[in-house]
């Protein structure tokens, strides 16, 4: 059994990929078991609410991504209360993204005053994610030092999460399971050129790794350039389980059990 721990179902291009319901059976199929369905932005929340319920597989996180333009304001109380949810399980993804807004940066200066409403934006997602007592997915890009430093210094470490779509190196991945963060893998770590992801995944602990896809985006090997799919979670777990030397049904029962750690269940 394996558990995708990130895909963003209402994202999947239906003529590509078929229904949700074809989605789910190609999963199973494949021996994907459950999956994480998250919202990046208030929009997608319904949706991935009605999944969640829908079907007893999917569980749902809410949250607004760093992407999101810094217009997209929701308060403590309509996060709160969509977030209570018995289904929701995590809050996010939430974090920082300098990447996308580098030439904002440039024109305030490279400080928390340039990004300070992504800074905000993350620190209510931490602040509503301890009032609940449920993990973080985070995502960051080009903004790890900083993302870590506000982790560590909101107290992120009552509620742990999951980097998620990690591609740091060690160091980072250590500083980051010190205060309860699992390492999420996905296709990224199939693909021939990410030596140094590899070689990071070769080296983690088994009970600190998780598996995703980010469906739709980033198919592994050997799907690489065309849409991911949740039952595409099967390829990362063979890639970790070769690198690692270990049979395939030790790495999928190792990262099930760690999703049921993080999240208190029991899949």
């Amino acid at each position: 059994m394996i558990v995708d721990s990130h895909c963003h179902l209402p994202m999947l291009p239906e003529d590509q990929v078929g229904t949700v319901e074809e989605v789910i059976s190609k999963a199973a199929e494949l021996g994907v078991s459950h999956i994480l369905c998250v919202a990046i932005n208030p929009k997608q929340w319904p949706e991935v609410l009605q999944l969640a319920e829908k079907y007893d597989n999917i569980y749902a996180a809410v949250g607004v991504h760093p992407c999101e333009a810094k217009e997209v304001v929701v308060t403590d109380e309509e996060l709160l209360q969509v977030a209570s949810h018995p289904k929701v399980i995590a809050i996010g993804e939430v974090g920082l993204d300098y990447y996308h807004f580098e030439e904002e940066a440039a024109q305030l200066g490279a400080d928390e005053g340039a990004m300070k409403w992504q800074h905000d934006r993350f620190k209510q997602h931490i602040r509503v994610a301890k009032q609940l007592g449920k993990p973080l997915i985070i995502h960051t890009r080009n903004s790890t030092p900083d993302c870590l430093s506000l982790l560590e210094s909101e107290g992120a470490e009552s509620v742990g999460g999951i980097m998620h779509c990690f591609v740091e190196d060690l160091d980072t991945a250590e500083r980051a399971m010190a205060i309860g963060f699992y390492i999420s893998f996905s296709g990224i770590v199939t693909f021939k050129n990410a030596k140094a992801l590899k070689a990071v995944a070769t080296a983690l602990p088994l009970d600190k790794i998780l598996v995703e896809t980010d469906a739709p985006y980033l198919a592994p090997m050997p799907f690489r350039g065309k849409t991911n799919q949740p039952g595409y979670t099967r390829y990362v777990v063979e890639e970790i389980a070769k690198l690692k030397e270990l049979p395939f049904e030790t790495v999928a029962k190792a990262t099930t059990d760690n999703f049921n750690r993080l999240f208190k269940l029991n899949l």
